[in-house]
């Protein structure tokens, strides 16, 4: 059974489920198949189910309220909905709540089973050393790299598919997001892995400098070039060669780039001997290329041939439900970097946190937990503990409509609305900020007809 055998599919299906488990098992795959919902959130919860298959509207199913619920309790499992015909808009609304795949009934067993080898082929494992969900090794100091929302789990089903391969990929997103972690995951998650990773940032570098740097000069090719230098191109031979904001980068240098991506050969700044190079070339911004295309300042045939995949992170902004996860990850980096024993953050200070919009994203967030860390005097992170700009900005905005004379259940049903509200109806998310089980708050929102 080899690569398969530890790899458990439920399928949840009315009429379909023996068949699609039978030709499944007979890849080597466990299978479990039943034919309720009931029955799969109790198979989700009594053992480790690393793909579910569900129909997406079947008696007793509910494809979309499965995989919501999937994705909440058990982030690590991935899904696949099938669907009686598929639609543009369907398939966009089930990627978008966290599917991996949808498949269109009558099902193409051969379609669905690569699929199924591509999703389980490339499942994320949680690393067990840290305890909280980690896609990546830690010992490429990946430490930062750290979410279990959907649109994390997303950037990191995309790496593990890109990473094998050869192609150019385009890493976008603000200043702050990680895009340097992704440059390194991809590569020490590559055949390159053992080769050199080489980085170069464009930002702001004058265009002689930036032509060097990637090229490399022969001895007299300007002044003060007293010797021969290698540029990044050759340093990265066999390896990768990660361009992060790209888009500084002058048209002029921008036609030598393209002429290296599409023959791989240059010749040094001041040489005549042309240079062939294996390099694999990954490249970033926080700009808009397309603009950038229309404004003339990007050639549109580097961008094109630079997208080879696309790779897009998310803002902190757009993923508060990794804020604690990501807390937790820099107090201890803070605690080991630091030789102190900080425990951990009170609720409020946390919830302060998780209100703040982090313009700085998760850089200005380590950053802070770093200082947090070193300047406390307690064995936990508390309010006195959060710079000022962030109290205030969680003063202004953390406000539920709770007065006097509202009964207990109703100031209760209000807290736990507004809250949903503000964490768009992340359940698990809601349960941890009102420190409340995620049974109970299932229960409540039930018993207080909360939407």
């Amino acid at each position: 059974m080899g690569k398969t055998s530890a790899k458990t599919i439920l399928v949840v299906d009315d009429d379909l489920r023996e068949s699609i488990a039978y030709a499944l098992a007979e890849e080597g795959y466990n299978t479990i198949h039943v034919d309720n919902e009931e029955r799969a959130l109790s198979c989700l919860n009594n053992g480790q189910i690393d793909l579910v298959i569900t129909a997406l509207n079947a008696p007793n199913i509910d494809g979309m309220k499965l995989l919501n619920i999937t994705k909440e309790k058990h982030p690590e499992t991935d899904v696949i909905i099938v669907a009686n015909s598929q639609s543009v808009e369907m398939t966009v609304k089930a990627i978008r709540a966290g599917a991996y795949d949808l498949q269109t009934k009558p099902i193409n067993i051969d379609k669905l089973k690569i699929s199924v080898d591509e999703v389980l082929k490339n499942h994320i494992i949680l690393a067990e050393d840290v305890g909280i969900p980690h896609p990546l090794d830690s010992k490429y100091g990946l430490t930062g790299f750290v979410g279990n929302s959907d649109k994390m789990q997303r950037v990191y089903r995309t790496i593990a598919k890109v990473a094998p391969a050869m192609m150019t990929v385009l890493i976008m997103g603000e200043t702050g997001t990680g895009k340097n972690l992704v440059a390194r995951a991809i590569h020490y998650n590559s055949p390159r892995k053992d080769k050199p990773f080489v980085e170069l940032s464009c930002a702001a570098l004058p265009e002689s400098v930036i032509e060097s740097e990637l090229f490399g000069h022969e001895r007299g090719a300007f002044t003060n070039a007293i010797s021969r230098k290698k540029g990044r191109f050759e340093l990265a031979d066999s390896g990768t060669l990660f361009l992060n904001e790209v888009s500084d980068i002058s048209p002029y240098t921008q036609v030598k780039l393209l002429r290296v991506l599409e023959d791989k050969e240059f010749e040094r700044v001041g040489g005549m001997e042309t240079l062939s190079v294996d390099v694999r070339l990954i490249a970033a911004t926080n700009k808009d290329l397309e603009q950038a295309i229309r404004d003339g300042k990007f050639r549109e045939d580097l961008y094109y041939r630079l997208r080879g995949v696309i790779i897009d992170i998310p803002p902190l902004r757009q993923r508060k439900e990794d804020i604690p996860l990501l807390v937790e990850a820099f107090i201890r980096d803070a605690n080991r970097l630091n030789k102190v024993e900080v425990k951990g953050i009170t609720d409020q200070a946390m919830q302060f946190l998780i209100e703040y919009d982090w313009p700085g994203n998760v850089r200005e967030l380590k950053n802070c937990i770093e200082g947090m860390v070193v300047m406390t005097r307690r064995s936990s992170l508390g309010m006195n503990d959060l710079p000022k700009y962030i109290r205030r900005a969680g003063d202004d905005k953390w406000q539920v409509d709770i007065h006097v004379g509202m009964s207990a259940r109703d100031a209760e049903r209000e807290l736990i609305a507004e809250t949903l509200k503000y964490t768009n109806n992340n359940k698990a998310l809601a349960a941890k900020i009102l420190n409340m089980g995620l049974r109970t708050l299932f229960r409540k929102v039930k018993e207080y007809d909360i939407n």
